[in-house]
């Protein structure tokens, strides 16, 4: 069953709908699911000040999505893989502290949810390979 939190993070879409505004643009296709995610990136001086998206995913992936798109803003993109990779180790080993910056993610990654880890970092995936990290 699905967690209510996770509806609740799915339903803010205030960032869902591309602008054709962009710095880095991407389109990304979970290949285990089929869910795919469209994202469009501005990078104004090493930070990234707008993250727009679309998706035809399911809920894990749009709640992953949607919280990005409002975490990520001015954080730096050097920063950015490192803080994504701590996250995805997160599922590996337990003692990893996560990034304080990232840590509303702790919603959708825990032990309830680990089968559907390539959902939830689909997002994640699409803003790396956009930045070219």
């Amino acid at each position: 069953m699905i967690n209510q939190d996770i509806i609740k993070l799915a339903s803010n879409t205030s960032n869902v709908g591309l602008k054709n505004k962009y710095s880095h643009k991407i389109s990304l296709k979970n290949k285990t699911c089929g869910d795919k995610i469209t994202l469009e990136l501005i990078v104004d001086k090493k930070k990234i000040s707008s993250m727009k998206y679309e998706t035809v995913s399911c809920v894990y992936c749009e709640a992953s999505a949607s919280l990005l798109s409002r975490k990520i803003i001015n954080i730096n993109i050097n920063d950015i893989k490192n803080d994504f990779e701590i996250l995805k180790n997160l599922s590996k080993l337990k003692k990893i502290e996560m990034p304080k910056r990232l840590s509303d993610f702790k919603k959708l990654l825990n032990s309830d949810n680990l089968n559907r880890f390539n959902c939830i970092f689909l997002p994640f995936d699409a803003v790396v390979k956009a930045l070219k990290l």
